[in-house]
């Protein structure tokens, strides 16, 4: 495997088409959905392949893999006008969006989300040189927000009935990592 990135037990690498199957497997499972596009998301083959395999200008999709275990997925993107919505930031910073999700509920509240967080931020920062790191949770994922809370996210502002999810637009906050001099 080509691994961009490795932290202890902690792996990233590029998505590839082989893993279609763990994203199909991942964005059925309910317990997922609860907090990643919702419940109410059909995804089949053909939506994975449209949401995860299109062409997005600079944007990284990757497998999370811990121990040895393909356990979710990340992607990272600069924000710019094409990328994002978002237009607090000037087009000369080096700001970086990030959205990840780990699909296997058996990994989830045992720290691996910290690190996978820490990690990001680190490598955004040294091999990016990214100024500021942005996420856009749900006002309502309260385990995500404290998970970036704790790796030195703060929140920004809210952002108004920012996501569909489940049939409803929902609130989020923008919550930032600023690099400091």
């Amino acid at each position: 495997m080509d691994y961009f990135m490795t932290k202890g037990r902690l792996k990233l690498r590029v998505l590839e088409q082989q893993d279609r199957h763990l994203l199909l497997k991942w964005l059925t499972d309910d317990r997922v959905l609860q907090f990643y596009e919702g419940r109410d998301s059909d995804y089949d083959s053909e939506k994975i392949e449209k949401d995860f395999y299109g062409h997005d200008p600079g944007e990284v999709k990757a497998i999370i893999e811990f121990d040895d275990r393909m356990i979710g997925y990340l992607q990272f993107y600069p924000i710019n006008e094409e990328t994002s919505m978002i237009k607090d930031y000037q087009s000369d910073m080096m700001v970086y969006g990030l959205d990840q999700f780990i699909g296997e509920p058996t990994y989830w509240n045992k720290g691996i989300g910290t690190k996978l967080i820490q990690t990001m931020v680190e490598y955004l920062i040294e091999e990016k040189e990214a100024e500021i790191i942005i996420m856009d949770p749900r006002i309502d994922n309260v385990r995500a927000i404290a998970c970036y809370n704790k790796c030195g996210f703060e929140v920004v502002r809210s952002l108004p009935k920012h996501e569909l999810h489940e049939g409803e637009y929902r609130d989020c906050w923008l919550m930032e990592y600023r690099v400091r001099s």
